[in-house]
């Protein structure tokens, strides 16, 4: 491994807008406009997959498998859910103020742990790099956006959403730890989760017509 080969300030960047789009994702009323802050997220992180294909040229074959499964078909899947239906996201369980806010301390507090920590989190010498630390405290930001979106959201739309930010955050996680591994992006092409992407969609457009919601709430309780 060559880390001095690495664009440590193209990496750093890429990924440091990977939080932005992450909060955009979740607390973007308008579910198009959510969905446009996923796609230039799945951008960055076929980004990322590339720069860090210096290290390891396996890494050029999962960026391009990226470029398609996360930045095209991914968001393809999502805008067609959304062709004909209210482009508002229905009324979430924290309302948007106290939410950015709730994003904001989640994504401070997370990325400084780990950041800080990280060493103690995986406990190598790829992790004490300061490249690899802001990876891992990103990748850590990232996960913990997702799952508030997935936990908090009424709107399934945004659930899957979620998903797929918690998978950008596994697989920036796993680049980060493992750059120089050829089982890495073969990892990584393996968990790709565009199918269950797809899947979801359609179980959720058959919710809809069903019962003519997508409030993941309001199901809870017609199950009861």
């Amino acid at each position: 491994m060559n880390p001095s080969n690495l664009h440590v300030s193209l990496i750093e960047t890429l990924s440091l807008i990977m939080v932005i789009t992450s909060v955009a994702a979740v607390e973007i009323r308008r579910l198009k406009l959510s969905a446009i802050a996923y796609l230039c997220q799945a951008l960055l992180m076929a980004g990322l997959l590339a720069a860090f294909g210096v290290m390891n040229p396996a890494l050029y074959w999962w960026a391009g498998t990226a470029l398609v499964t996360k930045a095209v078909l991914t968001p393809w899947f999502l805008f067609r859910f959304l062709r004909g239906r209210d482009d508002e996201e229905l009324k979430p369980v924290i309302g948007l103020g106290p939410s950015v806010i709730v994003a904001c301390l989640l994504m401070l507090g997370f990325f400084h742990l780990t950041h800080e920590q990280g060493t103690l989190l995986a406990p190598t010498e790829t992790a004490r790099l300061e490249v690899f630390r802001t990876n891992l405290a990103v990748a850590s930001t990232v996960f913990a956006l997702g799952l508030y979106a997935v936990l908090t959201r009424r709107d399934a739309f945004k659930t899957v959403v979620g998903v797929c930010l918690l998978e950008n955050a596994v697989h920036l996680s796993l680049v980060s730890l493992a750059p120089e591994l050829p089982e890495t992006a073969v990892f990584g092409v393996a968990t790709e989760v565009v199918v269950t992407v797809y899947l979801l969609l359609y179980v959720i457009g058959g919710v809809r017509q069903e019962f003519g919601t997508t409030d993941t709430f309001q199901l809870r309780e017609l199950r009861r």
